[in-house]
């Protein structure tokens, strides 16, 4: 028996799902798509645990009709999902592809269709390979070159799309892509990943800027990967350590965009970005975001470390905690960290509203013909859940809910193996089973 109830949050709640392009879609060589970071990445051979790749993926290009219903079967009232942008701009500038705006237009229209919001994200890392030939997200021309996909796509949705999303987890994407080399592009270095992070915070702020101008009664945020950071010890050591964490992990980029600039007083190592600003940089990097998205699946414990160039501190790996149960992923369960969290982005003066637009879990499911059984999902939704009620009733202005993800998908760079979905996908047929936790929401969201 759940503590609490849908009622508990309140009317304006919003409860949805979300995906990403390259992790369902497939079809990438249909209709004029051309080839992205994550093709080039996970057709190289050791870049993806398992060798696959998301060629066909969940093959909801052709599946997306039955794919959303399931959104609508759940109760839910959100369906967010992102855009290629290789798919829209094939040269990543320049011609415009009409078969994918018409993709897309099928995607929105189905799901208004069903009585379901549509929420956009514009970039969820699938940058044109095009582009990346050109520098990627180490090009400062690339913030014109994003400005002019967000024209594309405004101009052809803006009428029917009223929440919008600029960018996807910009913190995962330049550290992961571009200083560690864990994801597309695969490149590393702080040469890579300071001028990164500079043209991201730069994109973010324009693409809303321009969303702004096309979309005069859009509602748009951008979203943010976020983890609770904590000092593994007392020491003064160990909280500095914790407090360069916690610039990387959620402060990075919400602090240029509500006017604060980069957080270097806390990280002197930042400085180093200013060899990529130009006059005028910083009044660009803010812009009033009518919310903000976080996106959060666990916390940070971290410790000083000598070697560790930049932030002088590691993540104390996750199994060694000895707090409980860890994930597919091999990450700690540790629903408080939701709701720290939460109160954390509140008390900028800047943010207005907030909505958690992932967080979920993968868990081993059990498949006994017709059902599949994921106690340990539910669970884990429940137990973060009532974390979210504590904030909101504390006062945190949190209005909404997206489980991540609608579908079991792929999972970047760890392949198919973890299963994220509130739906099943058996990937060699195709077929498609609404998981225990998809009940689980079909009857706690049922009026």
């Amino acid at each position: 028996m759940t503590a609490f109830s849908k009622k508990d949050f309140g009317p304006g709640f919003r409860w949805g799902v979300a995906t990403a392009a390259y992790q369902i879609e497939g079809a990438v060589n249909e209709d004029g798509r051309s080839p992205s970071i994550w093709d080039t990445f996970s057709h190289t051979p050791g870049k993806i645990k398992t060798g696959e790749n998301g060629d066909v993926a969940c093959d909801f290009y052709h599946r997306y009709r039955e794919d959303i219903a399931f959104i609508r079967e759940m109760n839910m009232q959100v369906n967010r999902f992102s855009l290629s942008w290789p798919r829209i701009l094939p040269g990543g500038t320049g011609a415009v592809n009409q078969k994918g705006l018409d993709f897309y237009h099928r995607v929105i229209d189905r799901t208004l269709e069903l009585g379901l919001e549509p929420w956009v994200t514009l970039y969820h890392w699938d940058l044109p390979q095009v582009l990346e030939d050109k520098g990627g997200w180490t090009n400062r021309d690339i913030v014109g070159w994003f400005g002019e996909y967000v024209e594309v796509c405004s101009k052809a949705f803006g009428d029917k799309v009223k929440h919008w999303m600029v960018l996807n987890e910009p913190t995962v994407f330049t550290v992961l892509g571009y200083l560690q080399g864990k994801h597309a592009p695969g490149r590393t270095g702080f040469g890579n990943f300071l001028p990164a992070v500079h043209h991201a915070a730069l994109a973010q702020a324009e693409g809303g800027r321009i969303l702004r101008a096309n979309v005069p009664d859009a509602q748009i945020g951008t979203t943010f990967s976020a983890s609770y950071v904590q000092p593994a010890g007392p020491t003064w050591l160990s909280r500095m350590a914790a407090a360069n964490h916690d610039v990387i992990a959620n402060r990075l980029f919400i602090e240029p965009a509500l006017g604060l600039g980069y957080p270097w007083r806390t990280m002197p190592f930042l400085l180093l970005l200013r060899r990529y600003i130009r006059p005028g940089d910083m009044e660009k990097l803010a812009f009033d975001f009518d919310f903000i998205g976080l996106q959060t699946y666990f916390r940070q414990l971290v410790r000083f470390d000598l070697f560790t160039l930049g932030t002088w501190g590691l993540e104390v790996p996750h199994s060694e905690r000895g707090s409980g149960e860890l994930t597919e992923m091999g990450w700690e369960v540790w629903p408080e960290n939701i709701y720290y969290l939460l109160k954390q982005f509140a008390a900028y003066k800047g943010v207005k509203r907030i909505i958690i637009t992932e967080n979920g879990a993968a868990f081993p499911d059990t498949v006994e013909g017709e059902r599949v059984h994921d106690p340990k999902r539910i669970q884990y939704i429940q137990d973060h859940l009532a974390q979210v009620l504590r904030a909101r009733r504390e006062g945190v202005p949190v209005e909404g809910y997206f489980y991540w993800s609608l579908l079991d998908n792929f999972e970047w760079a760890e392949g198919y193996k973890p299963r994220f979905g509130l739906v099943y996908v058996d990937y060699p047929t195709q077929k498609r089973i609404l998981k225990d936790s998809g009940r689980w929401f079909r009857d706690f969201l049922a009026d």
